[in-house]
């Protein structure tokens, strides 16, 4: 079956693999990204079956017109691959408004204006796979990049909420949560805040992370997402990369405890 994908972010990164990969194998792809140039090869090399896109991902018109672009162009819309995001590293003291604001936009609000453009097209052919690409930054939380965990952990549950609405219409929702992978995602993709002095300590050691010594091959997804998307009954949740897991047995063994621990407070506060 040659399914058709539309992939925001599709010039670097898991877009950019992912995109090769479905086309790889015959499939359609409809890529955006911020500016033509940097996919133009991908046009290029599958002339017939790519279709770049120039979109920011901000806008929400413009995402419901990408969406409909590649429905129309592609005549069905199979998969959307809500990639396109960036980091952003400050301390919550040092965030700005305005940068707090921007890492939302993007990461945030992009996903749920794509998705929704997608929604009524998957509706009427009773069948699509919405993949939102969180992070383990989803479920757990490090110092340094609150304002980018804030818009990971707001994707995490709208999306939830998503995969319940939209079972009866045989629409699937998969949250991929990968860890830390060589991608330019903590380089020249990312923003900083200013920094403050007294936050030094914190930065230092939170860039000591073990994690962050082990980074995922990017191309190694291609096989990895491939079969997510080919699932009969894909997961609402798949992490990529071996960090993961760990992190998130330890975070969640804690919080169940601590849970346990304060439950009588939490039946009392029940009242009678």
């Amino acid at each position: 079956m040659t399914r058709t994908w539309f992939i925001t972010g599709a010039s670097k990164g898991f877009g950019r693999e992912w995109a090769e990969a479905a086309l790889g194998r015959g499939d359609h792809v409809a890529g955006t990204a911020r500016r033509l140039d940097t996919i133009r090869d991908l046009a290029d090399t599958y002339p017939d079956t790519f279709l770049p896109i120039q979109l920011d991902v901000t806008d929400r018109d413009a995402d419901f017109a990408a969406v409909q672009q590649a429905a129309e162009h592609f005549g069905r819309l199979d998969v959307v691959v809500n990639n396109a995001g960036y980091g952003h590293f400050g301390m919550i003291e040092e965030l700005s408004e305005a940068e707090v604001r921007a890492q939302l936009e993007t990461n945030l609000f992009g996903a749920l204006w794509v998705t929704q453009a997608a929604l009524p097209i998957m509706r009427e052919q009773g069948s699509g796979h919405i993949i939102q690409v969180s992070s383990i930054g989803g479920i757990s939380a490090f110092p340094t990049v609150g304002a980018y965990h804030a818009s990971k952990w707001a994707l995490e549950g709208f999306s939830q909420s998503l995969s319940q609405e939209v079972a009866g219409f045989n629409i699937k929702v998969t949250l991929i949560e990968p860890g830390g992978f060589s991608t330019d995602w903590s380089g020249p993709s990312a923003t900083h805040s200013e920094e403050m002095e007294e936050y030094a300590s914190v930065r230092e050691a939170a860039a000591k992370r073990p994690s962050a010594n082990n980074p995922g091959d990017p191309e190694a997804t291609r096989a990895a997402i491939l079969k997510v998307v080919d699932a009969e009954n894909p997961p609402l949740r798949v992490f990529f990369g071996t960090a993961p897991l760990g992190i998130a047995t330890k975070d969640y063994e804690s919080r169940l405890a601590t849970w346990n621990e304060w439950q009588p407070v939490s039946v009392e506060a029940h009242g009678k």
